[in-house]
Order: structure tokens, then C-alpha cells, then sequence
């Protein structure tokens, strides 16, 4: 059987080496390979102190030799390189290397002899500082008389063969971190000791994992006589574990769920140890005892204001309590009703919350619009007029007399419908237009006079008097909204264009532009000053030359324009002319 390790360094086989008693090999190698492999899981169970565990696994290893009975015996021995643990009082852990032997005693001993072993595989783990008191006795079937000592681990092979490279006696051992030793592996006050009865005691003061060697020495109960020794490794893992145990539960807990439930979930916030028992008092005359910190819910029989406590580790020395209070009054709903999606309307809300065991003394609208402050509101029904569509989020915060807080929030969807009805337009008399409403779902377009259709988007107008028209724009979600578009008749196909304009700001004649009376297609239009250098360029009528010339205000002259396009009927029309700038 091998010592406990982490599983994925168990070689697997190993080289068992026998020798005889003058340290001979005594045939060739003999490989063991892994029977039996079990978890060693070990957890502090102290409910004073802090959860520590470790885990690990030990193999077994098993075979069946048959050996002659000669003088002095045999050594049954394994060695290997590498401990490949991080030890605290061995140097070097990590390399140093183990030997593991047993003795089978002569022919002028007790050839049958049942050799005395250690039946117990466990992860020790203790704290530092507590005393330690360790059953690790032996067992002999032949009911030998056994010695106990802690004694030197020793050292094993120089490479990863594990080729015994050594023959007995073994006595090459360890090389322990001073101040430990064999017969001092963990230091403490009073340090590890071994009885006869093979009880180790001790009190460990330092956290670390540290190597415990226990040799139990055989001798033979009727003649007294010397029959073999026996030793086997122990890993006692030792940790810090100072806890402070604090009892917790919530100073104020309100049950404020939506459904008229009287059970209580109660939050465990205490800090305790591994076993800790927690002891509830529920202010109803009733109580009860848990062993886990998972909120416990307890079932009140009616309402009303109750005062729990909580006690941890009742009756022991780390004992400490607390207590808090339940408000009971549960069936608190939040909720609100929209009523209204367009934009252009106010949205009206409707706080529709009910208390059952209580009353909303409190509530606060938000409204949902970004970077404004005055979207708010406490009344019960709230309007609020958005100022553009979009999605809003919000949020209705409320407060009980019971102590109750709420919140509830919903995104409402705002539509709008931002029509056009298309720019302003002159046209030639007798010439055809068609508008080109757009914003919508249905177009609604009057006076219906001159229209070729006043309920479609894009109707044909006829006529030759000035008219304005209004269109009407509805979108599925019943939002609608209103533009107008003036339409003017002159008599063309004719261009109109000024003499003169003031490029000084004050909103009249600021823009040189000219007027196209029945044109399909612009061309061009383009300014050049007296020495014929370009100064404008565009086809859009509508905005016109500013005056500037690369961002810089023209002096007051004389400018030369020159348009040309096609007109309704297809024909090419040129035109140019001179125009003031005054300033």
C-alpha cells in the first residue's frame, strides 16, 4: 500500500526490491501494480473553528510472492525519487525522495510471523494551536507485543525509475528544517509524542502540511526476542483556523411579496464554523434548530410585527446571538396602466397598486426622459406630454406605512407621424404637378379641388389659381399630424431672377436666388465676378448665392449670372444677366 498523494503521481506499476538480511538481492524486481485506489476526504468539523478540508487518494497495491524460509530474514522494500509535495519541515520536499520497507523474520525466528501494519488510511487535518490527541496504533494478528516511536522519515531513490538503488539497513534519512526532527516533526507546545498504545499527542502551533513518521517495533511476547520494525508515513495537515463567530440576521426584515403570503424567508448572515448549529426564535412562541446558513422560511399564522433571534452554538464556549424584527404584511403589488401612444397627445397613467394588510403613503413617477428634471410626478393619475416618439422607459417607485418599498417599471412605445406635404412651388400656369406627401400611413389631402385624388400620397394637381394645401397624416397607431404646401402660378415657362441683394443679416434679400417658372431640369447656375472668375455654382434654386466666396464676405459689385436648363416642353432655355451686391 502506498502513502497518501495527489492521484496523478501514483506509478503505477512499482518496483518492489527484496533483499536478505546481509542486504543481497535476492532475485530481479518484482512489479506491484495498483489494485484499489479510494478518496481520503477530511473536513474540520469543529463548529467553533473555520471549514478547512483536504483531499486526497491512496492506492493499494497487491501480489503474492513466496519466499524460503533462511537465517535472518528479509527486507521487503520500495523506493522512489520525489515526494512532490511543498512540506513544511522537510527542505526541498519537492526532490527529496522516500523508502518504504517491512521485515519478514527468519528461520531462527518466526518465519510465520504476521507482521504488524497500520490499518488506517485517513487525511489528518487539525488546527493550529488546539491540542491533538490521534488513535495510530497498529495491528499484529499474532498479538505480538508492539513499541511505538516517532522516528526519522528516510530517504528513497535519486531518479524516476525507482530503482532501489540502496540495500539494507536503511538509515539514510530525511533532511528536516530546523527546528524539526524525527522525534520533533511539528514543534508546538507540548510537542508530538507517541504512547505505547500508539496514541500521538501533541499541540501543532504552526500551519503547514507536515510528515509524521510512526515506527512500530515487534517483539515477540513469550521469549521477549527482537522480530522486525515497521514504518509508515503520515501527512497532518495544519491550518489557521481562528474564527470569529458572529450571529447575523437582517435588523429590519419586511415581508413585502406581491401574494398575501405570511411565511418568511429569513437570510442567514451569520459567520460560523462547519458545524455550527443555529438556534431561531420566531417571536410566535415558536422555534426551531438548523445546521446550514440557507435562508430559512418560516410560516407566521397572521400578521403583525414579530421579534426573532438567532442564537449560534447554543451552550458552547463560541456561542453569540442576535436578534431583528419580521414586519409582516405581505401582499404589496405595484403596477400602472397607459393609456395614449401618440406624440402629440399627453399620456395619461394610472397607478393601479393595491396593499392588502397596508396603505401607499408614498409614490414618485418617472417618466423616462433623459437629462430632464421635471419629468416627474407624485399624483395617483399623472399626465405627461412627450415632446418627440420613441421608447421611455418608466418607473414608478412607492413606499408603505408598513415600510414597504416598491418599484415597477415598464417601457412604453410613444408613436408620432412627422408629415410633409413637400416645399413651397411655383409653377407655369396649365403646367401639371403631382405632390409628394410622405410621413404616414393615410394622406388626407384639402381642399380637394384640383386634385386628382384628395386620399393618396401623391395626387395630380391641375389648375391656375394660387392655392395652399393641407395635408393630413395618419400612421396605423392612430397618431396623426398636419403640413401645408403653397403652390404659386405664374406665366412661363419663365425664369425670375433679381437685380440686386443685402447679404447683411437682417432676413431680407439675404441670398441671391432666381425663381424657375415651368423648368424640368437645371443645368447649371453660375456667378463670376468682373474679371470672370467663378464665384458660384449650383442647380438647387432653393438655396441660392450667400455672398461669401470660400467663407469670406464679397466686396459690394456688379456680378455676371448665367442659367441654363430645360423647360416643361423639352426646349433648352439660356439666360444671363448682371446682379448687385449691396452691403
Amino acid at each position: 500500500m502506498a502513502p497518501a498523494r495527489d492521484a496523478w503521481i501514483f506509478e503505477n506499476p512499482v518496483p518492489i526490491n527484496i533483499f536478505n538480511s546481509i542486504g543481497n538481492r535476492v532475485g530481479p524486481q518484482i512489479l506491484f501494480y495498483i489494485k484499489e485506489t479510494r478518496p481520503l476526504r477530511d473536513t474540520l468539523k469543529n463548529p467553533c473553528l473555520a471549514p478547512q478540508s483536504i483531499y486526497l487518494e491512496v492506492a493499494f497495491y497487491s501480489d503474492t510472492v513466496h519466499l524460503p524460509s533462511i537465517p535472518g530474514g528479509y527486507y521487503i522494500a520500495y523506493q522512489r525519487c520525489c515526494r512532490g509535495e511543498a512540506l513544511t519541515n522537510i527542505h526541498d520536499s519537492e526532490r527529496e525522495g522516500s523508502t518504504f520497507y517491512t521485515m519478514i523474520p527468519g528461520s531462527e525466528g518466526k518465519p510465520d510471523n504476521n507482521c504488524a501494519y497500520f490499518n488506517k488510511d485517513e487525511a489528518v487535518v487539525i488546527c493550529a494551536g488546539l491540542p491533538l490527541v490521534y488513535n495510530y496504533s497498529a495491528y499484529d494478528a499474532d498479538g505480538d507485543s508492539l513499541v511505538y516511536s516517532l522516528c526519522n522519515a528516510l530517504a528513497g531513490g535519486a531518479s524516476r525509475n525507482n530503482e532501489a538503488i540502496s540495500s539494507p539497513p536503511y538509515s539514510t534519512t530525511v533532511s528536516y528544517i530546523a527546528p524539526y526532527s524525527g522525534g520533533d516533526p511539528m514543534g508546538g507546545n507540548p510537542r508530538l509524542s507517541i504512547s505505547s498504545t500508539g496514541i500521538i499527542t501533541g499541540t501543532p502551533d504552526r500551519a503547514g502540511k507536515f510528515v509524521v513518521t510512526v515506527c512500530v517495533t515487534e517483539y515477540d511476547r513469550r521469549t521477549k526476542a527482537y522480530i522486525g520494525t515497521h514504518s509508515k508515513d503520515i501527512l497532518i495537515t495544519v491550518y489557521d483556523c481562528n474564527t470569529t463567530i458572529r450571529a447575523s440576521v437582517p435588523t429590519v426584515l419586511n415581508n413585502c411579496v406581491d401574494e398575501p403570503l405570511l411565511a418568511v424567508a429569513i437570510p442567514n448572515n451569520s459567520n460560523a464554523g462547519f458545524t455550527s448549529t443555529f438556534h431561531w426564535y420566531f417571536g410566535d412562541g415558536t422555534d426551531t434548530i438548523t445546521h446550514s446558513r440557507d435562508i430559512f422560511y418560516h410560516n407566521y399564522t397572521d400578521t403583525g410585527v414579530y421579534k426573532i433571534k438567532l442564537v449560534v452554538n447554543r451552550g458552547l464556549p463560541c456561542t453569540d446571538s442576535t436578534t431583528g424584527l419580521v414586519n409582516n404584511y405581505p401582499g404589496f403589488r405595484a403596477g400602472f396602466s397607459v393609456n395614449g401612444l401618440c406624440r402629440e397627445d399627453p399620456v395619461f397613467f394610472e397607478d393601479t397598486s393595491s396593499y392588502r394588510y397596508g396603505s401607499i403613503i408614498y409614490r414618485r413617477w418617472d417618466f423616462g426622459v433623459d437629462k430632464v428634471e421635471s419629468d416627474t410626478s407624485r399624483a395617483l393619475q399623472p399626465s405627461y406630454r412627450y415632446g418627440k416618439g420613441g421608447v421611455y422607459t418608466v418607473n414608478l417607485v412607492l413606499r408603505s406605512d408598513r415600510g414597504c418599498d416598491k418599484s415597477i417599471t415598464q417601457n412604453v412605445p410613444l408613436y408620432e407621424v412627422n408629415p410633409f406635404a413637400g416645399n413651397d412651388t411655383i409653377i407655369a400656369k396649365g403646367q401639371l404637378f403631382t405632390l409628394q406627401g410622405r410621413g404616414g400611413d393615410r394622406y388626407t389631402w384639402w381642399p380637394a379641388a384640383g386634385l386628382s385624388n384628395a386620399y393618396i400620397r401623391d395626387p395630380q394637381v391641375t389648375g391656375n389659381d394660387d392655392v395652399t394645401y393641407v395635408l393630413r397624416v395618419d400612421n396605423v397607431q392612430g397618431c396623426y399630424g398636419y403640413d401645408t404646401i403653397n403652390i404659386k402660378y405664374y406665366a412661363g415657362p419663365e425664369l425670375y431672377v433679381p437685380n440686386a441683394f443685402s447679404p447683411n443679416g437682417d432676413g431680407q434679400n439675404d441670398r441671391f436666388r432666381f425663381i424657375p417658372v415651368g423648368f424640368q431640369q437645371y443645368n447649371f447656375f453660375r456667378i463670376f465676378n468682373r474679371w470672370g472668375e467663378l464665384v458660384y455654382n449650383s442647380t438647387d434654386f432653393r438655396v441660392g448665392w450667400d455672398g461669401n466666396v470660400n467663407g469670406h464676405p464679397s466686396k459690394p459689385d456688379t456680378y455676371l449670372w448665367i442659367l441654363e436648363g430645360l423647360d416643361i416642353n423639352g426646349n433648352k432655355i439660356l439666360r444671363k444677366g448682371t446682379v448687385t451686391l449691396l452691403r
